[in-house]
């Protein structure tokens, strides 16, 4: 059996920066938006662990050694499984390297997933989660499957409903280091902690805000040349995670694939709609759902 589910984006709708860990770590309050747009990763029995990668819109390739996050996804979940099973993997890359859009994390938790099913561990989500988080702050909440509020690192995670708005996100075609972006001293590091919102329409009013923003415009100047494309196309815009992904709230998917046709040379984009339930878990349920018919009726898988 084959195994093909969904490694959606995310944006962060907004993102402050309340304040830093002594171990360096920042403290954050964001809302991730999940989209039913991303990577694809297939899952097949195998004697070992391999990955291969497939990428699309001209991207470079990728490792596939254990320095892909899907590797060390499966690693950590052998290790703490003591399982030996091994896997095919094979990713269908589509969501750009370095974009704020929670590529590597989201691909990496829904290898979590994915293995989980298919080497029949039964670990519970929240348990994927905590593995999860050793690999990185957003893994947790691709693998919860759930739009939220989070806090802390990014660990802190509340369920929240969105609305399910339509997006344009833009890429300009080049790759924003995180640890670059955090790393700088003019980092705002002291926004005023801010309560959930009674409606989250507030989180994309100018209340809110993406602290990384200016510090990423700076050091990538193609930044700031993508958000005003977007408000003089949308009259919004804002950029999520540390970059380099911008973002716009439209009217509808309509708008968003005109304004595709115009996008300047050599940035990409796509558009998408927020969904409060992660397509990966909506395909997952289906996709178990089917097998346990089949195997109830007796035919073959």
């Amino acid at each position: 059996m084959t195994l093909t589910l969904p490694a959606p984006a995310k944006l962060n709708l907004f993102l402050h920066i309340t304040g830093r860990r002594d171990d360096g770590y920042h403290q954050l309050q964001t809302v991730f938006a999940l989209l039913d747009h991303g990577d694809t990763l297939a899952f097949s029995p195998a004697d070992a662990l391999s990955l291969q990668c497939h990428t699309e819109n001209n991207q470079d390739a990728l490792p596939t050694d254990d320095s892909n996050l899907i590797l060390q996804a499966a690693r950590a979940l052998q290790a703490h499984t003591g399982s030996n099973k091994g896997a095919a993997i094979t990713l269908t890359k589509r969501l750009p390297l370095g974009g704020g859009v929670g590529g590597g994390s989201s691909d990496a938790a829904t290898a979590l997933l994915g293995l989980n099913q298919l080497w029949e561990l039964g670990l519970t989500l929240p348990e994927l989660a905590d593995i999860g988080l050793a690999l990185g702050a957003d893994v947790p909440v691709f693998v919860l499957g759930h739009s939220a509020w989070a806090e802390g690192v990014g660990e802190q995670i509340s369920p929240v409903t969105l609305p399910n708005d339509a997006f344009l996100v833009v890429h300009p075609g080049i790759h924003v280091s995180t640890a670059r972006i955090f790393g700088d001293r003019q980092l705002t590091r002291d926004t005023p902690i801010s309560k959930l919102p009674a409606s989250l329409e507030a989180v994309l009013t100018r209340d809110f805000h993406n602290d990384c923003e200016a510090v990423a415009t700076r050091h990538f100047p193609e930044i700031g040349k993508t958000l005003d494309w977007l408000k003089q196309h949308t009259g919004n815009a804002r950029m999520t995670g540390t970059g380099a992904c911008c973002f716009s709230r439209l009217a509808g998917l309509q708008q968003g694939q005109q304004l595709l046709q115009q996008l300047p040379q050599h940035w990409t984009g796509f558009v998408a709609r927020s969904c409060n339930t992660s397509p990966l878990h909506q395909i997952l349920g289906e996709t178990l759902a089917k097998f346990r018919e089949t195997k109830n009726s007796g035919k073959p898988a």
